[in-house]
Protein backbone atom coordinates (compact mmCIF):
# COMPACT_ATOMS: atom_id res chain seq x y z
CA UNK A 1 0.00 0.00 0.00
CA UNK A 2 1.19 3.55 -0.70
CA UNK A 3 0.86 6.77 1.82
CA UNK A 4 -1.87 8.02 2.86
CA UNK A 5 -3.03 11.53 4.66
CA UNK A 6 -5.48 9.80 6.99
CA UNK A 7 -5.84 5.76 7.88
CA UNK A 8 -8.80 4.51 9.83
CA UNK A 9 -8.34 1.50 11.80
CA UNK A 10 -11.61 0.02 11.46
CA UNK A 11 -14.73 -0.16 9.47
CA UNK A 12 -17.32 0.16 11.56
CA UNK A 13 -19.89 2.69 11.72
CA UNK A 14 -17.70 5.61 13.37
CA UNK A 15 -14.58 4.61 10.88
CA UNK A 16 -16.50 4.45 8.17
CA UNK A 17 -18.26 7.81 8.86
CA UNK A 18 -14.84 9.31 9.67
CA UNK A 19 -13.22 8.34 6.41
CA UNK A 20 -16.13 9.46 4.22
CA UNK A 21 -16.28 12.75 5.60
CA UNK A 22 -12.03 13.10 5.13
CA UNK A 23 -12.94 11.83 1.63
CA UNK A 24 -14.65 14.31 1.06
CA UNK A 25 -12.73 17.22 2.03
CA UNK A 26 -10.04 15.81 -0.52
CA UNK A 27 -7.90 13.61 1.96
CA UNK A 28 -6.53 9.99 0.78
CA UNK A 29 -7.88 7.53 2.91
CA UNK A 30 -7.72 4.45 3.69
CA UNK A 31 -9.70 1.85 5.92
CA UNK A 32 -8.33 -0.75 6.88
CA UNK A 33 -10.98 -3.44 8.56
CA UNK A 34 -9.45 -6.63 10.46
CA UNK A 35 -12.74 -8.55 9.38
CA UNK A 36 -13.25 -9.79 6.18
CA UNK A 37 -15.95 -7.42 5.61
CA UNK A 38 -16.86 -3.88 6.93
CA UNK A 39 -19.87 -3.31 9.49
CA UNK A 40 -20.52 -6.34 10.72
CA UNK A 41 -21.91 -4.83 13.63
CA UNK A 42 -24.12 -3.03 11.55
CA UNK A 43 -25.45 -6.18 9.80
CA UNK A 44 -26.98 -7.70 12.90
CA UNK A 45 -28.09 -4.87 14.66
CA UNK A 46 -31.71 -4.37 15.19
CA UNK A 47 -32.65 -7.95 14.64
CA UNK A 48 -31.19 -7.45 11.10
CA UNK A 49 -32.95 -3.99 10.12
CA UNK A 50 -30.61 -1.89 11.79
CA UNK A 51 -31.56 0.65 14.71
CA UNK A 52 -29.40 3.59 12.61
CA UNK A 53 -30.44 6.40 15.04
CA UNK A 54 -33.01 7.70 17.40
CA UNK A 55 -34.71 11.37 17.01
CA UNK A 56 -34.14 11.98 21.18
CA UNK A 57 -30.28 11.81 20.50
CA UNK A 58 -28.92 14.25 23.38
CA UNK A 59 -26.34 14.24 25.69
CA UNK A 60 -28.14 13.17 28.51
CA UNK A 61 -28.92 9.77 27.10
CA UNK A 62 -25.24 8.82 27.20
CA UNK A 63 -22.82 7.82 30.11
CA UNK A 64 -19.23 8.71 30.39
CA UNK A 65 -16.66 9.40 33.50
CA UNK A 66 -16.65 13.31 31.28
CA UNK A 67 -20.85 13.63 30.28
CA UNK A 68 -20.20 16.61 28.95
CA UNK A 69 -17.83 15.59 26.34
CA UNK A 70 -20.20 14.35 23.81
CA UNK A 71 -21.61 17.91 23.58
CA UNK A 72 -20.24 19.19 20.69
CA UNK A 73 -20.13 15.96 18.27
CA UNK A 74 -23.84 15.59 18.75
CA UNK A 75 -24.56 19.13 18.07
CA UNK A 76 -22.73 19.38 15.13
CA UNK A 77 -24.23 15.82 13.27
CA UNK A 78 -27.55 15.14 14.47
CA UNK A 79 -30.02 12.43 13.65
CA UNK A 80 -31.58 14.88 11.11
CA UNK A 81 -28.16 14.75 8.96
CA UNK A 82 -27.88 10.91 9.20
CA UNK A 83 -31.62 10.48 8.40
CA UNK A 84 -31.17 12.72 5.26
CA UNK A 85 -27.95 11.04 4.22
CA UNK A 86 -30.93 7.37 4.32
CA UNK A 87 -32.94 9.62 2.26
CA UNK A 88 -30.86 10.35 -0.55
CA UNK A 89 -30.01 6.83 -0.84
CA UNK A 90 -33.61 5.82 -1.20
CA UNK A 91 -33.51 3.74 1.84
CA UNK A 92 -37.07 3.96 3.48
CA UNK A 93 -37.04 3.51 7.72
CA UNK A 94 -40.02 3.76 10.29
CA UNK A 95 -40.15 4.89 13.65
CA UNK A 96 -40.29 1.85 15.72
CA UNK A 97 -41.10 3.50 19.12
CA UNK A 98 -39.69 5.84 21.48
CA UNK A 99 -37.78 8.04 18.61
CA UNK A 100 -36.04 4.40 17.23
CA UNK A 101 -35.60 4.15 13.08
CA UNK A 102 -35.19 1.13 11.33
CA UNK A 103 -34.69 0.30 8.06
CA UNK A 104 -38.02 -1.02 6.22
CA UNK A 105 -35.76 -3.46 4.74
CA UNK A 106 -32.26 -4.66 5.85
CA UNK A 107 -29.57 -3.29 7.75
CA UNK A 108 -27.22 -4.10 4.62
CA UNK A 109 -28.97 -0.89 3.41
CA UNK A 110 -26.99 1.07 5.58
CA UNK A 111 -23.51 -0.71 4.63
CA UNK A 112 -24.56 -0.07 1.23
CA UNK A 113 -24.77 3.62 1.69
CA UNK A 114 -21.85 3.68 3.82
CA UNK A 115 -19.54 1.84 1.12
CA UNK A 116 -21.46 3.89 -1.87
CA UNK A 117 -20.13 7.28 0.59
CA UNK A 118 -16.45 5.86 0.66
CA UNK A 119 -16.18 5.16 -3.26
CA UNK A 120 -17.96 8.44 -4.14
CA UNK A 121 -14.99 10.19 -1.81
CA UNK A 122 -12.45 7.86 -3.24
CA UNK A 123 -11.78 6.09 -0.01
CA UNK A 124 -9.84 3.27 -0.31
CA UNK A 125 -11.17 0.25 1.81
CA UNK A 126 -9.38 -3.08 2.56
CA UNK A 127 -10.69 -5.76 4.83
CA UNK A 128 -8.35 -8.62 6.22
CA UNK A 129 -5.83 -6.00 7.57
CA UNK A 130 -4.31 -7.19 10.33
CA UNK A 131 -2.37 -4.51 12.52
CA UNK A 132 -0.04 -5.20 15.41
CA UNK A 133 1.06 -1.93 16.12
CA UNK A 134 1.23 2.37 15.62
CA UNK A 135 3.72 3.95 15.92
CA UNK A 136 5.08 7.52 15.40
CA UNK A 137 7.04 8.44 12.41
CA UNK A 138 10.68 10.31 13.21
CA UNK A 139 9.66 12.85 10.31
CA UNK A 140 6.01 13.34 11.00
CA UNK A 141 2.86 11.30 10.59
CA UNK A 142 2.69 7.48 11.72
CA UNK A 143 3.06 3.59 10.33
CA UNK A 144 0.64 1.51 10.65
CA UNK A 145 2.26 -2.13 11.11
CA UNK A 146 0.21 -5.15 9.39
CA UNK A 147 1.37 -9.11 8.88
CA UNK A 148 4.58 -8.30 6.74
CA UNK A 149 4.40 -4.24 5.63
CA UNK A 150 3.29 -1.51 6.90
CA UNK A 151 1.28 1.96 5.81
CA UNK A 152 2.07 4.84 6.31
CA UNK A 153 -0.05 7.86 7.13
CA UNK A 154 -0.29 11.35 8.19
CA UNK A 155 -2.66 10.78 10.69
CA UNK A 156 -4.64 7.83 12.14
CA UNK A 157 -8.36 7.66 13.20
CA UNK A 158 -8.86 4.70 15.49
CA UNK A 159 -12.26 3.22 15.14
CA UNK A 160 -11.61 -0.51 15.96
CA UNK A 161 -14.89 -0.18 18.78
CA UNK A 162 -14.81 -2.25 21.97
CA UNK A 163 -14.96 -5.62 23.10
CA UNK A 164 -18.51 -6.64 22.94
CA UNK A 165 -19.59 -9.35 20.12
CA UNK A 166 -15.84 -11.10 19.98
CA UNK A 167 -17.45 -13.17 17.88
CA UNK A 168 -17.64 -10.33 15.34
CA UNK A 169 -14.42 -9.69 15.61
CA UNK A 170 -14.10 -7.17 18.71
CA UNK A 171 -10.85 -6.48 20.45
CA UNK A 172 -9.17 -4.47 22.98
CA UNK A 173 -6.19 -3.62 20.17
CA UNK A 174 -7.61 0.42 20.15
CA UNK A 175 -7.21 0.32 23.90
CA UNK A 176 -3.69 -0.83 23.25
CA UNK A 177 -2.70 1.64 21.06
CA UNK A 178 -4.39 4.49 23.16
CA UNK A 179 -2.07 3.05 25.74
CA UNK A 180 0.82 3.37 23.54
CA UNK A 181 0.45 6.97 23.31
CA UNK A 182 0.12 7.41 26.95
CA UNK A 183 -3.85 7.79 27.22
CA UNK A 184 -5.52 6.59 30.56
CA UNK A 185 -8.49 4.29 29.67
CA UNK A 186 -11.18 4.32 31.61
CA UNK A 187 -11.95 0.44 33.04
CA UNK A 188 -14.40 -1.67 30.31
CA UNK A 189 -16.83 -3.05 31.44
CA UNK A 190 -20.12 -4.82 29.44
CA UNK A 191 -22.61 -2.63 28.91
CA UNK A 192 -26.51 -2.73 27.59
CA UNK A 193 -26.44 -6.35 28.21
CA UNK A 194 -28.59 -9.44 30.44
CA UNK A 195 -27.87 -9.70 34.09
CA UNK A 196 -27.68 -13.56 35.70
CA UNK A 197 -29.10 -14.11 39.04
CA UNK A 198 -27.86 -16.24 41.73
CA UNK A 199 -30.08 -17.60 44.58
CA UNK A 200 -32.66 -17.49 45.70
CA UNK A 201 -33.55 -15.91 42.37
CA UNK A 202 -32.15 -18.53 39.93
CA UNK A 203 -34.57 -21.08 41.97
CA UNK A 204 -37.74 -19.33 41.63
CA UNK A 205 -37.14 -17.69 38.31
CA UNK A 206 -35.08 -20.33 36.94
CA UNK A 207 -37.39 -22.19 34.58
CA UNK A 208 -39.59 -19.64 33.28
CA UNK A 209 -37.25 -19.01 30.36
CA UNK A 210 -39.68 -17.04 27.90
CA UNK A 211 -41.88 -15.46 30.40
CA UNK A 212 -42.55 -11.95 30.03
CA UNK A 213 -44.12 -9.06 30.93
CA UNK A 214 -44.03 -4.65 31.63
CA UNK A 215 -41.99 -3.90 34.58
CA UNK A 216 -40.41 -0.60 35.56
CA UNK A 217 -36.61 -0.96 36.68
CA UNK A 218 -34.26 0.74 38.77
CA UNK A 219 -30.53 0.69 39.81
CA UNK A 220 -29.02 3.77 41.37
CA UNK A 221 -29.81 6.94 38.78
CA UNK A 222 -31.13 4.84 35.91
CA UNK A 223 -34.62 3.65 35.96
CA UNK A 224 -36.55 2.63 33.06
CA UNK A 225 -39.48 0.63 31.77
CA UNK A 226 -40.61 -2.02 29.54
CA UNK A 227 -40.66 -5.80 28.78
CA UNK A 228 -38.65 -7.45 31.04
CA UNK A 229 -37.98 -11.32 29.47
CA UNK A 230 -36.94 -13.85 31.69
CA UNK A 231 -33.81 -16.19 30.42
CA UNK A 232 -32.04 -19.09 31.55
CA UNK A 233 -29.78 -17.43 33.41
CA UNK A 234 -31.52 -14.38 34.44
CA UNK A 235 -33.68 -11.21 33.59
CA UNK A 236 -33.19 -9.83 29.81
CA UNK A 237 -35.35 -7.18 27.80
CA UNK A 238 -34.92 -3.60 26.70
CA UNK A 239 -35.15 -2.14 30.80
CA UNK A 240 -33.01 -4.58 31.89
CA UNK A 241 -30.41 -4.25 28.95
CA UNK A 242 -30.64 -0.33 29.55
CA UNK A 243 -30.19 -0.81 33.76
CA UNK A 244 -26.98 -2.62 33.41
CA UNK A 245 -24.97 -0.22 32.21
CA UNK A 246 -25.69 1.83 35.37
CA UNK A 247 -25.39 -1.40 37.76
CA UNK A 248 -21.87 -2.42 39.53
CA UNK A 249 -21.13 -5.72 41.11
CA UNK A 250 -23.12 -6.26 44.80
CA UNK A 251 -25.44 -3.35 43.59
CA UNK A 252 -29.22 -4.19 43.86
CA UNK A 253 -31.77 -3.70 41.31
CA UNK A 254 -35.45 -2.66 42.21
CA UNK A 255 -38.05 -3.99 39.45
CA UNK A 256 -41.87 -3.25 39.91
CA UNK A 257 -43.37 -5.89 38.77
CA UNK A 258 -46.56 -4.41 37.97
CA UNK A 259 -46.25 -0.76 37.08
CA UNK A 260 -49.13 1.86 37.57
CA UNK A 261 -51.08 -0.71 38.75
CA UNK A 262 -53.07 -0.42 42.30
CA UNK A 263 -52.22 -4.80 43.09
CA UNK A 264 -53.44 -4.37 46.62
CA UNK A 265 -57.10 -2.90 45.14
CA UNK A 266 -57.05 -5.27 42.33
CA UNK A 267 -56.67 -8.27 44.68
CA UNK A 268 -59.46 -7.28 46.74
CA UNK A 269 -61.58 -6.67 43.58
CA UNK A 270 -60.41 -10.38 42.81
CA UNK A 271 -61.49 -11.55 46.23
CA UNK A 272 -64.59 -9.99 46.47
CA UNK A 273 -66.08 -11.73 43.26
CA UNK A 274 -64.25 -14.94 43.77
CA UNK A 275 -63.37 -15.46 47.88
CA UNK A 276 -62.65 -19.41 47.35
CA UNK A 277 -60.32 -18.70 44.47
CA UNK A 278 -56.31 -19.23 45.37
CA UNK A 279 -54.27 -16.33 45.38
CA UNK A 280 -52.38 -17.02 42.04
CA UNK A 281 -56.03 -16.78 40.51
CA UNK A 282 -56.30 -13.20 41.71
CA UNK A 283 -52.54 -12.80 40.94
CA UNK A 284 -52.97 -13.96 37.15
CA UNK A 285 -55.24 -10.75 36.36
CA UNK A 286 -52.32 -8.98 37.23
CA UNK A 287 -48.77 -10.87 35.83
CA UNK A 288 -48.49 -13.92 33.25
CA UNK A 289 -50.05 -17.34 34.67
CA UNK A 290 -46.69 -18.67 34.64
CA UNK A 291 -45.23 -16.34 37.19
CA UNK A 292 -48.40 -16.23 39.07
CA UNK A 293 -48.87 -19.71 40.30
CA UNK A 294 -45.09 -19.68 40.82
CA UNK A 295 -45.25 -16.46 43.41
CA UNK A 296 -48.25 -17.15 44.86
CA UNK A 297 -46.55 -20.87 45.57
CA UNK A 298 -43.23 -20.09 46.72
CA UNK A 299 -43.49 -16.53 48.38
CA UNK A 300 -46.91 -15.76 49.24
CA UNK A 301 -49.46 -18.52 49.98
CA UNK A 302 -51.91 -19.76 47.41
CA UNK A 303 -54.41 -19.71 49.64
CA UNK A 304 -58.02 -18.85 48.77
CA UNK A 305 -58.33 -15.25 48.88
CA UNK A 306 -60.62 -15.22 51.34
CA UNK A 307 -57.98 -15.85 53.79
CA UNK A 308 -56.06 -12.84 53.20
CA UNK A 309 -56.85 -9.88 55.34
CA UNK A 310 -56.85 -6.09 53.42
CA UNK A 311 -53.40 -5.97 55.25
CA UNK A 312 -51.94 -9.27 53.74
CA UNK A 313 -53.29 -7.51 50.08
CA UNK A 314 -51.22 -4.58 50.45
CA UNK A 315 -48.28 -6.00 51.56
CA UNK A 316 -48.44 -8.22 48.48
CA UNK A 317 -48.53 -4.73 46.52
CA UNK A 318 -45.78 -3.04 48.12
CA UNK A 319 -43.80 -6.49 47.46
CA UNK A 320 -44.12 -6.92 43.90
CA UNK A 321 -43.83 -3.00 43.65
CA UNK A 322 -40.55 -3.12 44.67
CA UNK A 323 -39.50 -6.25 44.16
CA UNK A 324 -35.23 -6.25 45.22
CA UNK A 325 -32.90 -8.77 43.69
CA UNK A 326 -28.82 -8.74 43.83
CA UNK A 327 -28.00 -9.69 40.09
CA UNK A 328 -24.71 -11.94 40.09
CA UNK A 329 -23.51 -10.52 37.08
CA UNK A 330 -24.16 -10.26 33.16
CA UNK A 331 -23.92 -11.90 30.43
CA UNK A 332 -20.47 -10.64 29.78
CA UNK A 333 -18.93 -9.25 26.40
CA UNK A 334 -20.34 -12.22 24.41
CA UNK A 335 -23.97 -10.74 24.55
CA UNK A 336 -24.01 -7.32 25.20
CA UNK A 337 -24.43 -4.75 22.80
CA UNK A 338 -21.92 -1.91 23.61
CA UNK A 339 -19.00 -1.75 25.78
CA UNK A 340 -18.49 0.92 28.66
CA UNK A 341 -15.83 2.56 29.46
CA UNK A 342 -12.64 3.53 27.17
CA UNK A 343 -10.46 5.86 25.89
CA UNK A 344 -10.52 9.01 28.38
CA UNK A 345 -12.01 11.53 27.23
CA UNK A 346 -10.17 14.33 29.47
CA UNK A 347 -7.42 13.44 27.08
CA UNK A 348 -9.18 14.25 24.11
CA UNK A 349 -10.30 17.54 22.13
CA UNK A 350 -14.37 17.28 22.23
CA UNK A 351 -14.55 18.92 18.91
CA UNK A 352 -12.26 16.82 16.61
CA UNK A 353 -11.60 13.79 18.72
CA UNK A 354 -8.01 14.53 18.46
CA UNK A 355 -5.25 13.39 21.24
CA UNK A 356 -4.31 15.52 23.59
CA UNK A 357 -1.40 14.11 24.22
CA UNK A 358 -0.58 12.86 20.23
CA UNK A 359 -1.15 15.29 17.65
CA UNK A 360 -2.45 13.96 14.35
CA UNK A 361 -3.70 10.89 16.38
CA UNK A 362 -7.78 10.65 17.01
CA UNK A 363 -10.17 8.07 18.47
CA UNK A 364 -14.11 7.50 17.66
CA UNK A 365 -16.90 6.11 18.20
CA UNK A 366 -16.83 2.88 20.77
CA UNK A 367 -13.26 2.43 21.44
CA UNK A 368 -13.92 6.07 23.55
CA UNK A 369 -15.25 6.56 26.66
CA UNK A 370 -19.23 7.42 25.86
CA UNK A 371 -21.68 5.22 25.93
CA UNK A 372 -25.46 5.56 24.53
CA UNK A 373 -29.09 4.56 25.84
CA UNK A 374 -30.15 1.57 24.04
CA UNK A 375 -32.33 2.07 20.81
CA UNK A 376 -29.99 3.80 18.27
CA UNK A 377 -28.60 6.47 20.62
CA UNK A 378 -24.93 4.47 20.00
CA UNK A 379 -25.17 4.69 16.30
CA UNK A 380 -26.16 8.50 16.59
CA UNK A 381 -22.82 8.94 18.66
CA UNK A 382 -20.87 6.30 15.58
CA UNK A 383 -21.80 8.94 13.02
CA UNK A 384 -21.28 12.51 15.09
CA UNK A 385 -17.74 11.18 16.70
CA UNK A 386 -16.92 9.59 13.43
CA UNK A 387 -18.12 12.73 11.61
CA UNK A 388 -16.71 15.12 13.71
CA UNK A 389 -12.54 13.11 13.26
CA UNK A 390 -13.41 12.96 9.47
CA UNK A 391 -14.04 16.87 9.28
CA UNK A 392 -10.88 17.90 11.44
CA UNK A 393 -8.27 15.28 9.80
Amino acid sequence: MTGYDVAVLGGGAAGLMAAIAAGQRGRRVVVLERSDRVGRKILISGGGRCNFTNLHAAPDRYLSANPAFCISALARYTPADFIDLVVRHGIAYHEKELGQLFCDGSARQIVDLLLAECRAAGVAVHTGSRISAVDRRTGGGFDVVLEGSAVESGVVVVATGGLSVPKMGATGFGYQVARSFGHRVVPTRAGLVPLTLGEPEATLFGDLAGVSLPVAVRCGPGAFGGGLLFTHRGISGPPVLQVSSHWEPGAFIDLDLAPGRDVAAALRAARDRQPQAPLSSGLAGLLPARLARRLAEEVFGNRPLRQYRAADLTAIGDRLGTWRVRPMGTEGYRTAEVTLGGVDTRELSSSTMESTLAPGLYFTGEVVDVTGHLGGYNFQWAWASGHAAGTAV
